[in-house]
């Protein structure tokens, strides 16, 4: 979706598509030709290549398979993240193994789809990510949420918090709206319930993943739960 001198509009997202299959990358590609505002720069088929490609291109968001051969595509997300933090990271996968799930979570990514949606709601997963929603797949949100119960009723995995020395400094509205992220609400279930703007939560939630140094939704919630932020079963 290049204009007439090569250059990709500016409201335009620009994607990375990374698959060590083929034609999996070519019908993805096909599918999302066809979506408005959406813009293919570039492919790779492996961990390695992806960094390269990101560097060369420099995409908005990135669309990654989990396991490919050379370099996986969590070790892939976590360099990318490093080189290009403003990069979006939607990981995908056929398995629906938890621990990859989490360990995409703690590398960064913002996204986590099993590879048998829908390729439109990949497209509207790409759209959501860009502006900054985390984006997990029913199954996966539920085996996130069991997880995330079990460490809080876990002493051994999760230890008493220690405020003072690994809690950064958030202002009260700050700690609210983690509590709300943490329990899955989405920008709009925020904003009504705090009568607050959209735009208000969005920067509130900017501010959050700044001060704990997180990349995403899916990691600020993982921290609430660990620091028992909120209970078991809110």
């Amino acid at each position: 979706m290049n204009d007439a001198t090569g250059v990709t509009p500016p409201d335009v997202i620009r994607v990375l598509i990374v698959d060590d299959h083929a034609l999996y990358r070519r019908g993805l590609q096909t599918v999302l030709a066809t979506e408005d505002g959406i813009d293919v720069v570039g492919e790779a088929a492996d961990g390695n290549e992806a960094v390269s490609v990101a560097e060369e291109t420099l995409p908005d968001v990135i669309v990654m398979d989990v396991g490919m051969p050379k370099r996986g595509g969590i070790e892939a997300c976590r360099l990318i993240k490093q080189r290009i933090p403003s990069a979006r990271i939607i990981m995908l996968t056929s398995s629906d193994d938890e621990e990859n799930l989490f360990e995409a979570v703690r590398a960064g990514a913002n996204g986590y789809l099993l590879k048998d949606v829908p390729p439109e709601e990949v497209a509207a997963g790409i759209r959501g990510v860009h502006h900054g929603q985390s984006l997990i797949s029913p199954m996966m949100a539920s085996k996130l949420l069991q997880e995330f119960a079990q460490m809080s009723r876990n002493d051994s995995v999760v230890p008493a918090p220690t405020p003072e020395l690994e809690l950064p400094r958030l202002t009260e509205r700050e700690l609210g709206i983690l509590r709300l992220v943490a329990r899955g609400r989405l920008n709009r279930e925020i904003a009504r319930e705090l009568y607050i703007s959209e735009n208000t939560v969005r920067n509130h939630i900017r501010n959050i993943l700044d001060k704990l140094q997180m990349h995403s939704r899916m990691e600020a919630a993982m921290y609430a739960v660990r620091q028992r932020l909120i209970e078991p079963g809110e």
